[in-house]
């Protein structure tokens, strides 16, 4: 038979199954005289029932390979047999032949058996752990009980940094302390309890090539013999460094897009865009938006080719040393490019072609420099910041142009009248749906009285914004008819009423419905990135409701009362001149447009130098605060020392400063009135009897007072008006008639009596007896009109004074 020998191994101590494989002993003859309690297990033969007996008997067929090879006596060899074992059953088996030595007795052998499929998978062990300390792609290492390395392949770690030889190393002796101790941590609980440890990933640097270290994926098992006895550990390493960063810039993506769509600011998305890119991608980020995007506008170059850009938003380290601006040429900074140092790159912020600014990162020392996926990336986040960018720019336009129209449709913020000195306040929010439809008014009124007005629409945009309009059109002209408060209010909640039932479009029957009926649009839309606008479900404009709130209040400079309504709109607060603060107690009506409710007036004696304050709920609720607290904190302002004689525009200033645009829920409107009152001796009144005769004494009466102020010069036109009027009055009316002259910016004169009826001027024939009296009071003075009152009417007349000019109207 031919043996095969097994090069390398000496006796049998190198055998793969020597430890655990049945044996037996054969003498020169192939005789069994020795036979071991495990080839007793194994074949189930007692060692006196095989002791004395040749040992091919055993085999249930002949051997291969159990011969020794020609010429080599000494030498061991190995071949298969089928064995026939004590149950009778043949078993497959491989053997080795070991020629014992000299002194063991000559012409002795040792024969080792074991089963053909244990020896197998021994064959399977050997050559998985041979290929796997070969592999390349993963770190394989075999540690003692002391952590010590025994055994590692030539790709422990991926990087350069590594001693030549690590056996009998630690990992402290080759890794940074940090590193090591975490990696050692764990392999000691895999140690201590057994328990495998998966592809827990650990970042290490080398001590001689520390840089960004790679993120290794540790496996590890515990090493243990038969006997139990732990004696290693084995650990694999996978390099999962380049998946881990593709994993991060997929995160700083991520964020990034989520960062910077939050805005409708120019400045608010340059600064988030800066605040996201530190410290994940950069040390130092800076933004730079071109001039003309903060205004709305398309950013074009001068006739010199250069584009100014400011520094938006700077963040990181040594941020504040950023220049404040810079100039490049109209294609420069179009095209992304890592910077003269690897560790800074330039990305443009360019939407829709239009170059709009750039992104510039940097790395401080220490961190490695950028790579083309570092530079892919930073362009993917300038290229979806510009789309909100863009976004912003093109809100801002219409922002801008929707607070110019909401500004052109309020009064001038000062105002100067008899009664009141005023100043006004509009702040609008920064939010998405646009300005709203606040407003407020400073109305002059017959007889030296005034009327302030503060209301709010409900709804922003563009449609909240011409209702307003079309409200504060209204009110003046209702107040031009010199309504009470409560009738003006019940005239005006039928205006938005009839608004309220508008259709959604011209000439459609009908539109989209709400409470009480259909509604129109009431939305400033938004385009998106392509430019088309923001619309429903249907394809329609989305509609909210047309309502609002109004408080209408007139204050009288004679009588120092304030007369004032609510539909559904807060009170007002009174500045006392020693500074005691107040809400006026108004009992509220319903909101505009509810219909059919009645409104109550309110009256306050208000001291001369007091302070009126109007407002719109803007004012006083905000994102994370209930009215009760918004008042408490006006209450407030209201109350410090000097508040009350400060000058109006440094107190609304004061006042607004404290709610930037960024954190209003709503928009803000502050009307500040400072009354002033008539002295008594600036009137003069005088009941006449219902008498023709009476008119004469009237005229006497007026010419004494007129005299007794210095006005010689009225003394003519006024005795004629008066006339006129009175002799209307008593012809029409009857009695009791009253007249009354104040002398405040300019004269009035007023005639009462207890008719409703309201007098028309119309244009007399030559052939008529009358009819011409109201003509010639209209010609001889600057103004008339009449008003009813609680016993009647009043007509008036007004004339400015000599020297004096007339009182610009707010």
């Amino acid at each position: 038979m031919d043996g095969k020998t097994l090069p390398g191994v000496p006796g049998h101590s190198g055998l793969p199954f020597a430890d655990s494989a049945a044996g037996a002993l054969l003498d020169a003859d192939g005789v069994i005289i020795g036979w071991t309690a495990a080839a007793a297990e194994l074949f189930s033969l007692p060692a006196e029932q095989v002791c004395g007996r040749p040992a091919v008997e055993l085999l249930a067929a002949p051997a291969t390979g159990a011969e020794a090879r020609a010429g080599h006596p000494e030498a061991a060899w190995y071949g298969e047999a089928l064995v026939r074992t004590g149950r009778g059953e043949d078993m497959g088996v491989v053997f080795h032949v070991l020629p014992l030595a000299a002194a063991a007795g000559a012409g002795r052998y040792f024969v080792l058996w074991a089963p053909a499929g244990t020896v197998d998978r021994w064959r399977q062990d050997q050559a998985f752990t041979r290929e796997l300390f070969l592999q390349d792609r993963l770190g394989l290492a075999v540690f003692d009980a002391d952590l010590r390395l025994v055994r590692t392949n030539t790709h422990l770690l991926p990087y350069t940094g590594l001693l030549p030889d690590l056996r009998h190393r630690c990992l402290g002796d080759f890794l940074e302390p940090d590193g090591a101790a975490a990696v050692e941590g764990r392999l000691r609980e895999v140690l201590r309890t057994g328990r495998p440890l998966i592809l827990s990933e650990e970042t290490v640097r080398t001590i001689e090539d520390p840089g960004d270290g790679a993120v290794m994926a540790i496996s590890a098992f515990r090493l243990q013999a038969p006997d139990g006895q732990v004696f290693g550990v084995t650990a694999l390493f996978t390099d999962v460094t380049e998946q881990r960063r593709s994993d991060e810039r997929l995160a700083i993506l991520h964020h990034a897009t989520a960062a910077v769509g939050g805005s409708l600011s120019v400045a608010g998305t340059g600064e988030e865009l800066a605040a996201v890119l530190v410290p994940r991608l950069a040390d130092l980020a800076v933004v730079e938006i071109a001039e003309a995007v903060f205004r709305g506008e398309e950013p074009a170059p001068g006739e010199d080719g250069l584009l100014p850009l400011r520094r938006t938003a700077a963040a990181g380290e040594r941020a504040a040393e950023v220049p404040a601006g810079s100039v490049v040429a109209a294609d420069a900074g179009c095209a992304p490019a890592v910077g003269h140092a690897p560790a800074s790159m330039t990305a443009p912020l360019r939407a829709r072609g239009i170059f709009l600014g750039r992104v510039t990162v940097r790395r401080g020392p220490g961190r490695s420099d950028y790579t083309p996926a570092d530079l892919d990336l930073l362009c993917e986040i300038a290229a979806r910041a510009a789309l909100a960018l863009d976004n912003s720019r093109r809100y801002t336009r219409e922002h801008r142009a929707a607070v110019g129209l909401q500004r052109s449709l309020l009064p001038p913020a000062q105002a100067e009248t008899v009664a009141v000195t005023t100043s006004g306040f509009y702040l609008p929010a920064d939010t998405a749906t646009g300005v709203g439809g606040d407003w407020f008014d400073v109305i002059p009124l017959s007889s030296a009285r005034v009327a302030l007005v503060a209301g709010d629409v409900v709804g922003h945009g563009l449609a909240a914004t011409a209702t307003m309009g079309r409200l504060r059109t209204a009110v003046r002209t209702l107040a031009d008819l010199d309504l009470e408060p409560d009738e003006l209010m019940v005239h005006l909640d039928d205006l938005v009423s009839q608004l309220r039932d508008e259709p959604n479009e011209p000439g459609e029957p009908g539109g989209p419905t709400g409470p009480g009926g259909p509604v129109r649009p009431s939305r400033l839309t938004r385009s998106d990135e392509d430019g088309a606008d923001e619309d429903g479900p249907d394809g329609g404009h989305r509609a909210d409701p047309v309502g609002a709130t109004c408080l209408y209040a007139v204050y009288d400079p004679v009588s120092r009362y304030c007369a004032m309504v609510s539909a559904g709109h807060p009170p007002p607060a009174v500045v006392d001149p020693d500074g005691t603060v107040s809400y006026v107690p108004l009992n509220p009506g319903p909101p505009l447009g509810v219909n059919g409710l009645p409104f109550e007036v309110t009256e306050v004696e208000l001291t001369p130098g007091s302070l009126l304050v109007l407002y719109t709920d803007g004012l006083i609720e905000g994102r994370d605060s209930d009215l009760d607290e918004g008042m408490a904190e006006l209450r407030r302002r209201l109350s410090r020392t000097g508040a009350a004689t400060a000058p109006l525009r440094e107190l609304g200033q004061e006042i607004i400063s404290a709610r930037p645009p960024h954190q209003l829920a709503d928009d803000v409107t502050l009307l500040l009135a400072r009354t002033h009152a008539v002295p008594s001796g600036n009137t003069a009144v005088w009941p006449v009897d219902a008498d023709p005769v009476a008119v004469a004494r009237v005229r006497q009466e007026a010419a004494r007072q007129l005299r007794a102020w210095g006005l010689e010069e009225l003394v003519f036109t006024t005795e004629l008006v008066l006339s006129e009027l009175v002799t209307n009055a008593i012809r029409h009316a009857g009695g009791p008639v009253e007249v009354r002259l104040i002398r405040a910016g300019q004269l009035t004169c007023e005639v009462s009596d207890p008719s409703a009826t309201q007098p028309r001027m119309r244009r007399a024939l030559l052939t008529d007896e009358g009819g011409r009296g109201l003509y010639l009071v209209a010609q001889l003075t600057s103004r008339w009109g009449s008003r009813y009152t609680r016993h009647g009417k009043t007509i008036w007349a007004e004339q400015p004074l000599p020297d004096t000019p007339q009182p610009q109207s707010g």
